[in-house]
């Protein structure tokens, strides 16, 4: 592995918490019990939107895609990491970690732009609800869909490229668990200026602005909802909306922790940590949050199960009578 530093390395070592064998074991079990939680709770969020005619809304379209997005997200990364946290092997290839790279950034540039979206969609509800079902049509929440996967590609191929192309250091040891931005900006051994600077301008495009103008929507609807004159109005706007606010909280606070400034004390000391939390708990939180806290999922949920005792009541009868 001992090479200049203007060649392109064979591969890198993601360090992770290797120096604490006994916690790896640890957070090999617990990652391994949070992305079965992410497969399923993801997967019966999109089952139930594409089955349950209840659920042929906007709200639960953007959903999907945010169920699926975790779903490739996680994927792009977890499996990588559970392989290090077992075994003394810590190694990624090149092109492995440039791959991980460009999906994981992509992926997480989306789910920036598609929060924000599902905010402009609760927005809408709350603020213009006679107005909804035309703002809202179907055609414009597939150009939105659309938007985000562009922004997605778009975030990744102006960030990703001149980041693999950093001269990395002869030890190429990536302390952390994935190959993302921030950590290899850190293994570089040359003049990082210009990508801190890119990693910069892309967070504050992805993070930041998304951030700033979800919270303007949000100060409109709590506006809308304290107009609103029945309880139970006031009631069911706050879940649907409480529940997205939570994700957005999770999602963009540390990411914006990581990102805005790569080499920061904060983001090289917790940077480990930070990447935990919005690679592996926030996917398996945002089902359990839109689940638990939405009644029209729990009533879905209920007509799946209510129609599979039927079938089974109706296949008993048909054998036993």
């Amino acid at each position: 592995m001992d090479m200049d530093n203007d060649t392109t390395p064979d591969g890198f070592i993601l360090l992770g918490f290797s120096d604490h064998p006994r916690l790896e074991r640890i957070l090999f079990v617990a990652v391994s019990i949070f992305y079965m939680i992410t497969l399923v709770g993801n997967i019966t969020i999109i089952f139930l939107a594409h089955t349950d005619a209840h659920l042929h809304t906007p709200m639960y379209f953007f959903l999907t895609q945010l169920s699926f997005l975790d779903l490739c997200f996680t994927t792009s990364c977890i499996p990588q990491m559970l392989v290090n946290l077992w075994g003394p092997d810590k190694t990624i290839s090149y092109l492995g970690c440039a791959a991980q790279l460009y999906i994981f950034l992509g992926l997480g540039a989306a789910e920036c732009v598609l929060l924000l979206v599902m905010a402009f969609d609760r927005y809408v509800a709350v603020c213009r609800p006679l107005h909804y079902a035309i703002i809202m049509h179907p055609k414009l929440c597939q150009k939105l869909a659309l938007f985000v996967w562009v922004s997605g590609i778009f975030g990744t191929l102006v960030q990703s490229p001149t980041t693999m192309k950093l001269p990395f250091c002869h030890h190429h040891q990536v302390d952390d668990f994935v190959c993302e931005v921030p950590a290899l900006i850190r293994l570089a051994c040359g003049d990082t200026l210009i990508n801190e600077l890119q990693i910069s301008v892309i967070a504050g495009i992805f993070l930041m602005v998304p951030l700033l103008l979800i919270l303007g929507s949000y100060g409109r609807i709590a506006q809308a909802v304290l107009a609103i004159q029945s309880q139970e109005g006031r009631s069911k706007a706050f879940r649907t909306c409480s529940s997205h606010l939570v994700v957005v909280f999770l999602f963009y606070c540390s990411g914006t922790a990581v990102y805005i400034q790569p080499r920061s004390p904060f983001s090289q000391k917790g940077g480990k940590f930070l990447t935990l939390f919005y690679t592996v708990v926030t996917p398996t939180l945002n089902p359990l949050i839109y689940t638990l806290r939405n009644k029209d999922v729990k009533e879905a949920v209920k007509r799946l199960f209510g129609k599979d005792r039927m079938a089974s009541g109706e296949y008993g009868a048909h054998t036993f009578g």
